[in-house]
């Protein structure tokens, strides 16, 4: 009689495991679905910015930044305020966003080309900044996350106060495998092009599926 609650509960305790791995993945699905919806319906602006720049095979790269910056949310769709004026909140239109943020892109890759980088070390420098492109060119021309942490620990963190390399917690599963899930005050994003990697999957596997708004 015991033997055969035990395994009711047992029953109960898995059932209500699963369901709620259930409830997540649709969950999960859901905001996806909306968050390739609102990228996508940039496509085109895209393409014409990254034609404008010479760069028009680099048009679902550019749009998989734009996932990781804002998930299509706001005015600043690439965060490129920052580097176009040297401060936050310049950006007054979408399209001036993509523009600015689409031209840094191609500077930031034309520096890597002639310095010998990965095109995925221009990637990480939209993040960190263009100096990034030449601390790669001198560490073996190959962006790793090995040397993103590198320089954002010891020099951009330190070079924007944050002198005693402190640092923060940051939930996602590329920082959780590498090192329990964890950024340096004032140092960029270390994972940034590995993010910015796994979205533009995100947009190829599922764009064709979700389509747009």
């Amino acid at each position: 009689m015991k033997r055969r609650k035990k395994r009711k509960i047992l029953r109960r305790i898995i059932s209500t495991f699963l369901l709620i791995c259930l409830a997540g993945t649709v969950y999960l699905t859901y905001q996806t679905a909306k968050t390739v919806r609102r990228v996508t319906q940039y496509e085109e602006k895209v393409e014409t910015a990254a034609e404008k720049n010479q760069i028009p095979e680099y048009k679902n790269l550019l749009l998989a930044i734009i996932y990781t910056e804002s998930k299509g949310k706001g005015i600043d769709l690439m965060q490129s305020s920052e580097s176009a004026f040297g401060s936050r909140n310049q950006i007054t239109t979408q399209e001036e966003s993509i523009e600015k943020g689409v031209a840094y892109f191609a500077e930031v890759l034309a520096l890597s080309r002639e310095k010998g980088d990965d095109d995925w070390t221009a990637v990480q420098a939209y993040n960190f900044g263009i100096d990034y492109v030449n601390y790669i060119a001198d560490n073996g021309g190959k962006n790793t996350v090995e040397l993103a942490e590198a320089y954002s620990r010891d020099v951009l963190s330190p070079t924007l106060g944050n002198v005693d390399k402190k640092q923060y917690r940051y939930w996602r599963i590329q920082s959780l495998f590498y090192n329990g899930g964890y950024l340096y005050h004032n140092g960029g994003n270390i994972f940034y092009a590995d993010v910015v990697k796994m979205n533009q999957w995100i947009l190829s596997a599922t764009g064709g599926i979700f389509g747009k708004e």
